[in-house]
């Protein structure tokens, strides 16, 4: 028997950082009832990953296919499988978060709020005259599940900048969001529909009273924290952006101090961005970043501030993974038919970050021969 190739040594080790019941979920989520043209759930894992990691296009991808003697299938029977393997992508994807987030913080889960992790990105179709996308996305937490997915072109406003506007709100939902949807016109968006924020604070784009409705003067409050892991919060809010005849939102701002460390290559990433972009640091800018500060509209006496910090630290984790699908998206190839094979599309490219994130830790801690040992059958 011939040794096998490194092609397909590379495979195998793909193979085993999957769930270890991967093909059980294929067949239990309806993604491979029928095996037309298709050998097994292999192939069609393959297939998938070929369209949706390396951005072959779906016709590129048949071809491929066809010459390796893989399968033997129609450019649409392939978009078909795609749109069916929604559920089996997005159950390995779970199971993976699963694992990847082991040892992280604890979150609780309140009765009548479901936190949501939104996010977008502006990707642009390869070439010259690649169109630009505007893609907006909203996951459930701690499930994963993708409630909301939308990609249209991007002009305009749509190219500038993110805001929780471009989200549907249901009464209840909880939205997470970093800096960028940290501005009143979208929070209050969100509050005059019933719904609750969690938001990374941003200092020069965000700004809040007392109590009384006077001027907040954060940083004199944050310049009391002055041991690393040290927090404290205020009760604050935020006027209507329509004016004093709109009621203001009331909440809270929740400060932790960050480790000299983590101070440090704050400050050094945000020194490199104004020298790449020739801009002056605000002094305050630069104190602002001993600090990780968030804002909520939910009571105390609903989440703690230990709470919203471990709710934060989950969207945190999952942003780390997409900072790697941002990468991949803009040089794949564009899902822009329908709701379910963007979704297939969205929960594909995520779980090839979740298999990068897993190969990663595998490679440093399972060091010199770089994989977990496999049973024996």
């Amino acid at each position: 028997m011939n040794p096998p190739t490194i092609l397909e040594e590379n495979w195998q080790t793909l193979l085993g950082l999957l769930p270890f019941n991967w093909r059980e979920m294929a067949r239990d989520y309806g993604a491979v009832r029928r095996l037309r043209g298709i050998r097994d759930e292999e192939t069609l894992l393959r297939l998938l990953l070929l369209h949706v990691a390396r951005g072959f296009s779906l016709r590129e991808t048949v071809a491929i296919a066809r010459n390796a003697k893989l399968a033997s299938i129609s450019d649409v029977a392939l978009l078909n499988r795609l749109r069916s393997s929604e559920q089996w992508l997005w159950a390995m994807c779970k199971s993976l978060f699963l694992e990847n987030a082991q040892g992280g913080p604890a979150t609780v889960a309140l009765e009548d709020v479901h936190f949501k992790s939104v996010d977008g990105s502006i990707i642009r179709e390869p070439g010259k005259t690649g169109s630009q996308w505007a893609l907006h996305y909203s996951l459930r937490l701690p499930s994963l599940e993708c409630d909301e997915f939308t990609l249209r072109p991007a002009k305009g406003k749509e190219a500038r900048g993110e805001s929780f506007k471009n989200f549907a709100v249901q009464k209840g939902d909880c939205l997470i969001g970093d800096r960028v949807y940290a501005n009143a016109p979208g929070i209050h968006y969100v509050a005059d529909r019933g719904g609750h924020v969690l938001v990374r604070v941003n200092t020069g784009a965000l700004y809040f009273q007392d109590t009384d409705g006077k001027d907040f003067d954060l940083l004199k409050q944050v310049r009391t924290l002055r041991v690393a892991g040290q927090s404290n919060e205020w009760e604050v809010q935020i006027a209507h952006p329509e004016g004093e005849s709109k009621k203001a939102l009331a909440g809270r701002v929740i400060v932790v101090r960050k480790t000299q460390v983590a101070a440090d290559q704050a400050k050094k990433k945000l020194k490199r961005n104004a020298s790449k972009k020739q801009y002056d640091l605000k002094p305050e800018t630069l104190e602002y970043a001993n600090y990780v500060i968030i804002f909520t509209d939910l009571s105390a006496a609903r989440l703690s501030s230990a709470q919203a910090f471990a709710w934060y630290r989950l969207r945190w984790q999952i942003e780390l993974f997409f900072k790697r699908f941002k990468s991949l998206a803009n040089a794949g190839h564009l899902p822009k038919r329908d709701d379910s094979s963007a979704r297939s599309w969205l929960y594909g490219k995520l779980l090839v970050c979740l298999l990068a994130e897993k190969l990663t830790r595998q490679a440093r801690d399972f060091s010199p021969w770089g994989c977990e040992l496999q049973a024996a059958p």
